[in-house]
């Protein structure tokens, strides 16, 4: 097998509150080969969220490394952490989080506008994303003008726009119906096979963990191998 693209080490990370300490982490490896998908699973507050917080340099383990193609994300300054973000991962979340005031070509542009890619290539690229999610005809429309599903989709368009190495996964169907959110999983799934992009799904959908390469169930800090039904 190749080296591991993306590589976590014994991973810990604690929260404080007022009346209590959660130490929502305790010690998580986890290695992510090229193309490969990976699916976690587990309880709700269970920590897998947290755990893509970290993988994807959005959060900062209390111990433990993280390395990306053999670098430490910890020997990063902050603007070296932005372009890794920008240029090697795609983020789908629960919540699209597009931007309101932009049409949905513009918010699949934006990556390539942040990394200065303003071209006819980007422009090119991102009519041709719209198309394969199926919103050719929606191009012009705003996030508010979108159904739910649609809004999903544009979300996918624009993580995918800077052919990252990565895609991070967080209940991108969590708000769709059984139907569409399955519509929406075998769409993520090819179009990481035709880009040869590496993912990590967190999610409760065990029919979409099925899928996966490797499944594991985080429980109690931990991460262990799922046994299917």
């Amino acid at each position: 097998m190749s080296e591991p693209w993306l590589a976590a080490r014994s991973l810990h990370r604690r929260f404080s509150s007022e009346h209590r300490d959660l130490h929502i982490l305790r010690g998580i490896d986890l290695q992510v080969h090229p193309g490969e998908f990976v699916a976690v699973t587990g309880p709700s507050g269970s920590g897998k969220s947290t755990l893509l917080n970290l993988l994807g340099t959005l959060d900062e383990p209390d111990e433990g490394e993280i390395h990306w193609g053999g670098v430490s994300v910890r020997s990063l300054n902050a603007r070296r952490r932005a372009r890794l973000r920008n240029k090697e991962l795609g983020f789908v979340f629960q919540q699209h989080h597009l931007l309101p005031d932009f049409t949905a070509l513009e918010n699949v542009l934006m990556p390539a506008r942040v990394a200065g890619n303003v071209g006819r290539e980007a422009r090119q690229r991102a009519l041709g994303l719209l198309e394969r999610v199926g919103l050719s005809e929606r191009i012009s429309h705003l996030p508010g003008e979108l159904s739910g599903g649609e809004q999903q989709r544009v979300a996918v368009a624009r993580a995918l726009m800077n052919r990252p190495s990565l895609l991070l996964l967080d209940e991108p169907g969590g708000n769709l119906d059984e139907a569409r959110a399955a519509q929406l999983h075998r769409l993520l799934l090819d179009l990481a096979l035709e880009g040869n992009v590496s993912v990590v799904a967190v999610t409760h959908d065990i029919d979409l963990a099925r899928q996966a390469g490797r499944w594991y169930r985080i429980e109690d800090g931990l991460l262990a191998a799922a046994v299917p039904d």
